[in-house]
């Protein structure tokens, strides 16, 4: 199969890198009236529009099935969490499961343990929005001066721990980058595990850091889970907000 794409792409490059070479003005340049050698080749532009078209067919077709499930299963789980369902860590969980098994692949092991971490955290999150201290289900609140104590010791250790791994026990090109992503992320994942409004925020510093993150990665779907859990996160923050202020209306 992936002989097959190959050729196949090779044979778009070749026939259009020819078709280009062979019909250079008739078809890839604007009219010239004078005759004066004027006219405006675009046939550079063409062949780089085509090329753009064939680098997209690659990214969809190296993109796999565990990919595609694991990114929509945990764009359900952020959407259910922003209109206060309890169910959105059931899609989590699913959606972790199938990223555990792309990132072991591609050999990313910090992102395998973050992930690990996160799979944890909403099993426990599962069972204490439902069977928490209280009998009915626990009410969204702000982060308070303790937590937030709390929070700093999980941004600061989490990121310690996660550097100095990275950089004495693995070949990572990114140790910082790769380690601020995972801190901002624990103690996003702490908080809304909690139900505190804040976790949108910190879950959020991790999202704008993963983004490039992932491009440099070439992993170009999740690169896009991230900018788009960005964007849910945003609405996310202010619907919370919003049901806040109606508990305590």
């Amino acid at each position: 199969m992936e002989i097959s794409t190959d050729l196949s792409i090779f044979a778009i490059q070749w026939g259009a890198k020819n078709w280009l070479r062979i019909y250079p003005r008739t078809f890839c340049s604007t009219p010239d009236p004078g005759n004066t050698g004027g006219g405006i080749d675009v046939s550079n532009n063409f062949y780089l529009l085509i090329n753009k078209k064939i680098m997209m067919k690659e990214i969809i077709l190296q993109t796999t099935w565990l990919e595609w499930l694991g990114v929509t299963f945990s764009i359900f789980q952020v959407l259910l969490a922003r209109f206060n369902n309890p169910k959105n860590y059931l899609f989590g969980i699913a959606g972790i499961i199938l990223t555990l098994f792309v990132m072991f692949n591609s050999k990313l092991y910090a992102e395998f343990t973050l992930n690990i971490y996160y799979l944890i955290m909403s099993i426990y999150g599962w069972l204490y929005w439902k069977y928490g201290k209280q009998t009915h289900e626990i009410e969204i609140t702000k982060t308070n001066k303790k937590e937030w104590k709390i929070v700093s010791g999980i941004v600061l250790g989490s990121f310690g721990i996660f550097y100095l791994v990275l950089t004495h026990f693995t070949d990572s090109d990114v140790p910082i980058w790769d380690s601020l992503v995972s801190a901002f992320a624990w103690a996003g994942m702490w908080l809304m595990a909690k139900r505190k409004l804040e976790n949108w925020i910190l879950l959020n510093i991790s999202n704008i850091i993963s983004i490039p993150l992932m491009i440099h990665k070439d992993l170009y779907l999740y690169a896009v889970l991230s900018l788009i859990l960005f964007c849910v996160a945003i609405s996310g923050y202010f619907n919370w907000k919003k049901i806040l202020n109606q508990n305590n209306a």
